[in-house]
């Protein structure tokens, strides 16, 4: 039996930033580090991180006065920031550079337009690039999300996308927001990870040549 490794693979450079920013943070300041959220959906990535020293948790009430915090690479909403930061928690912020330029870019259309976010319900990015736009944003997930939607303006609509997605089914939902909204503002599939599109790619192109592919990774991961 041949096996063939599709290339690229591996993680992107956001999710070694934040294990390198856990990492350095224990070597440091000394265990424990406590991390909002598991820093990447990835089981070996946070036993081995827990094994040094990290301490994983869902909530900020969960981490005791002064303790050094790690935001993870999903990134936090506005909500989660501010009560950090009344704490006083010594915050080192993980999130990757891409999803912080989407929080960005959604920040921006909130000033006159009605932000629509292409994303998963319940994701840690997703809730947290929610949480950083003023005024909320439209969630969807599918055409028939899409169809449903209502808002102020029709010619004053933007749209943004977490950066885990499938590029072929996002596109999808785009065009179909493009019919019902002509004049709709945003970035087509640019804001979907540069290293997501290229596994995605990698994997297409590998499938002409194999009779079955393993995707080896955690299956709480979007990716």
């Amino acid at each position: 039996m041949q096996v063939i490794l599709a290339q690229p693979r591996g993680f992107c450079a956001g999710v070694e930033r934040a294990v390198e920013i856990v990492e350095l943070a224990i070597k440091k300041y000394g265990p424990p580090v406590y991390v909002r959220h598991e820093i990447v959906h990835n089981k070996r990535v946070v036993e081995k991180l827990r094994s040094i020293g990290a301490m994983f948790v869902d909530e900020l009430n969960e981490i005791p006065n002064g303790a050094i915090t790690v935001f993870s690479a999903h990134g936090v909403s506005q909500k989660v920031a501010d009560e950090a930061g009344l704490r006083d928690l010594p915050v080192i912020d993980a999130t990757c550079p891409l999803v912080a330029k989407v929080h960005r870019r959604g920040q921006r259309y909130a000033r006159g337009f009605d932000v629509i976010l292409i994303g998963h319900e319940g994701h840690p990015e997703v809730e947290g690039t929610r949480g950083r736009i003023p005024g909320g944003v439209h969630l969807v997930q599918s055409i028939a999300d899409v169809d449903k939607l209502v808002v102020r303006d029709p010619k004053r609509v933007a749209y943004i996308t977490q950066t885990t997605l499938s590029v072929d089914d996002t596109r999808v939902i785009i065009d179909r927001l493009k019919e019902r909204f002509p004049n709709v503002n945003g970035p087509d599939v640019r804001d979907i990870c540069y290293a997501t599109q290229n596994r995605q790619q990698a994997v297409r192109l590998l499938g002409r040549h194999v009779e079955i592919i393993l995707v080896v990774g955690s299956s709480n991961s979007s990716n």
